[in-house]
């Protein structure tokens, strides 16, 4: 592929990102670059895994519910995205409206806050959570920046990481131990995840064709997204009524 096409590709990628259901129609192009690098109905998955798994827990801290949800929107909502906007070898499907530099440092500050939560939380609760941390920590670069010629960019390791460990997370800052119950549901949550990626890759490849796309591939497109948006809402709504049924409780 010489130079001109891959520059037709990238903007081609670049547009069909925007059109995206989860990107906002309204606001600057650097506004809606920023809310679709955060993935936000992948993250929201993942912020409800960590929900699931603290509302496993026989007595809920609150303030540690709040503190893992902010943990992973920081480490992998903006950190994550950002290191994987800088670490694909394919096209990058937003552009360079951020720098290299501004990417780094969104990086950078996301991880650090929230490895300062979590520290705090490790350090005086719940030592356990330090598995867990270290484990993230190295998928978070491992996976994004696509260590080790990619072994562990798979959907396999993509389940693990964000769909098995979040749960397991969720539940270990509650109660600094690890139940039949919670790998279980770790479990079948990182099905639900293995799903979302299956159907996210040939989506996105589908997506980047939007405008020569055949009449059936366009239905198969919608098909893609159709699944991508079920499973995502679906796992916030488990999420978010285990959560208003604890506090009912």
């Amino acid at each position: 592929m010489n130079r001109k096409e891959m520059k037709m590709n990238r903007k081609n990628s670049s547009v069909a990102r925007e059109s995206e259901w989860f990107v906002p129609k309204f606001g600057s192009t650097r506004f809606k670059t920023f809310i679709g690098l955060l993935f936000l109905p992948y993250t929201g998955m993942v912020l409800a895994f960590s929900l699931i798994g603290s509302m496993l827990a026989r007595t809920v801290l609150w303030d540690r519910v709040l503190a893992i949800v902010v943990i992973y929107f920081l480490g992998l909502g903006l950190g994550a995205h950002a290191l994987d906007a800088l670490g694909s070898k394919q096209i990058k499907p937003w552009g360079n409206v951020f720098t290299r530099q501004q990417l780094w440092l969104m990086a950078i500050l996301s991880l650090a806050i929230a490895y300062a939560i979590a520290i705090y939380y490790m350090i005086f609760y719940v030592p356990l959570l330090w598995s867990m941390a270290i484990l993230e920590g190295f998928f978070v670069f491992a996976y994004n920046l696509e260590w080790y010629h990619g072994k562990f960019h798979t959907d396999g390791w993509f389940a693990f990481s964000w769909g098995f460990m979040p749960v397991l997370s969720g539940y270990i800052i509650q109660t600094n131990r690890v139940s039949l119950e919670a790998l279980a549901v770790a479990g079948a949550m990182s099905l639900f995840g293995l799903i979302e990626i299956k159907a996210s890759r040939p989506y996105r490849d589908l997506k980047r064709r939007m405008e020569e796309l055949q009449e059936h591939e366009t239905c198969l497109m919608k098909r893609y997204e159709t699944i991508l948006k079920s499973i995502s809402i679906g796992v916030m709504l488990l999420g978010g009524g285990l959560a208003i049924w604890r506090l009912q409780g």
